[in-house]
Formats: structure tokens, C-alpha cells, sequence
């Protein structure tokens, strides 16, 4: 079902299936999409094959060749997939990954920015710019550590510096 405007949940159907069509919001138990891009999803479970999707609320979050921009779920499960944020308490993933924030992040063959996690299970040739977590498990390549981070925060400091002096010394005003 198609909404404009957030019904309580008890108007809610219990399943909506949407395939190969151009959607804004959807308020469901479960949602299943094929070929469809949606706005804003807010269900307990959704299964994307070759879909997208603008904001997915939920508890279970499976997909497939799938794009999302942001995806706030307990479970998220992707599988050759495009996501700019997720925030979720477990993660198990491959593709590409602008941020994620989980508990426990599984990250299989992923080119990722920045992974935060207490726990994270790296494998496959995954790559990340910058990692945080507790407890780290496998072979990652990071663009960035610590050190590096440090190094390049303060070169980026020292040229800031540098170019705001320049610029009163050859600008100034009498």
C-alpha cells in the first residue's frame, strides 16, 4: 500500500509487494521489492532484489543488488550492494559502503569509507579508508590508521595555516 501521510499501524498491510515501480512511502509489516525504488520504507521486514531506496526503517533488512541511502535496522544483510549509511546493531555485507555503524559488522569483499564497530569480521579483498573497532578479525587493506589519520590532520593544519597567513601578508588592507 502506498501512503502519504503515517497511519497507525494497525492500517498497516501485512505485506506489500512492489516490482518495477516508482514509489514515495511505504508502511508495511513486510516488504518485498523487485525492479522498484522507493522513498522512504518503514516496515519490520524488507527484501530488496535490484531495487532502491531513498530511508529504510526496519528490523530485518535483506538485500540484493540493491542501492540505499540510509538503512537504520537491527539486521542488515547485503549482498552486492550500494549503501550510504548504515546504522545497525548487526551487519553482514558486500559492495559498496559509505558508512557503517553496527555491533557486529561482517564485511565480505567491500570497498568501504568508514567502518565503526565493536566487532568486525573482515573477508575476502575488502578495503576501507578508516576502521574503528574493539575486536577485528581477518585481512583488511586500510587507506588510513591511526598514525596516518594523526599525520595527515596535522599536515592539513599546518597548510591551512600557511595559506590563511599568505593571504594576509599579500591581501592586507592600508
Amino acid at each position: 500500500m502506498i501512503e502519504s501521510e503515517n497511519f497507525p499501524s494497525n492500517d498497516e498491510p501485512q505485506v506489500t509487494n512492489i516490482a518495477q515501480v516508482n514509489v514515495d512511502d511505504i508502511h508495511a509489516q513486510s516488504v518485498r521489492m523487485h525492479q522498484a525504488d522507493a522513498e522512504t520504507i518503514s516496515a519490520s521486514e524488507v527484501e530488496m532484489e535490484q531495487s532502491a531506496a531513498g530511508t529504510v526503517k526496519a528490523t530485518h533488512v535483506s538485500a540484493h543488488q540493491s542501492a540505499m541511502a540510509s538503512v537504520d535496522a537491527t539486521e542488515f544483510l547485503a549482498h552486492n550492494a550500494a549503501t550510504a549509511m548504515v546504522k545497525a546493531e548487526k551487519v553482514s555485507l558486500s559492495g559498496y559502503n559509505g558508512v557503517i555503524v553496527a555491533g557486529t559488522a561482517d564485511v565480505r569483499n567491500s570497498i568501504s569509507g568508514l567502518v565503526i564497530a565493536n566487532d568486525v569480521h573482515v573477508s575476502g579483498s575488502s578495503r576501507t579508508v578508516l576502521l574503528i573497532g574493539q575486536n577485528i578479525h581477518g585481512n583488511v587493506t586500510t587507506l588510513m590508521n591511526t598514525r596516518t589519520a594523526l599525520i595527515a590532520g596535522l599536515l592539513a593544519g599546518l597548510f591551512s595555516g600557511i595559506m590563511l597567513l599568505l593571504g594576509q601578508i599579500l591581501f592586507k588592507r592600508e
